[in-house]
């Protein structure tokens, strides 16, 4: 599965995302684009199955139903990376449900 990681999220968290095809929007070379023009770039260039954000406004914001990958929303006390680690396993054990053109959020904020 190739995930992307949004600039918000930690980039350590690639590690914990093993057996899998992990890139940041960095590494990809679109950093600073905004969420519509980033999530064109992203649908155009193939390369994602799974966009990972914890931008909570990004799927109201933006049309996704078309998107050839899914979006996940991380809500967590914050981005860093002790904060998000915990929702590593559960990516991994549901990415056989994520769905391109639909947004899943996966909490560890109660």
């Amino acid at each position: 599965m190739r995930i992307l990681l949004d600039e918000c999220m930690p980039k350590d968290l690639a590690g914990a995302l093993s057996g899998q095809h992990v890139l940041t929007v960095q590494q990809a070379g679109w950093a600073g684009i905004s969420n519509g023009k980033l999530l064109r770039r992203i649908a155009d260039s193939g390369q994602c199955d799974v966009f990972l954000t914890m931008d909570k406004n990004l799927p109201h914001q933006n049309k996704i139903r078309e998107l050839p990958f899914a979006i996940v929303v991380l809500r967590a006390q914050s981005n860093r990376l002790e904060h998000v680690l915990p929702l590593a396993s559960e990516v991994i054990g549901r990415l056989s449900e994520f769905r391109p053109g639909n947004a899943y959020v996966l909490s560890s904020v109660t």
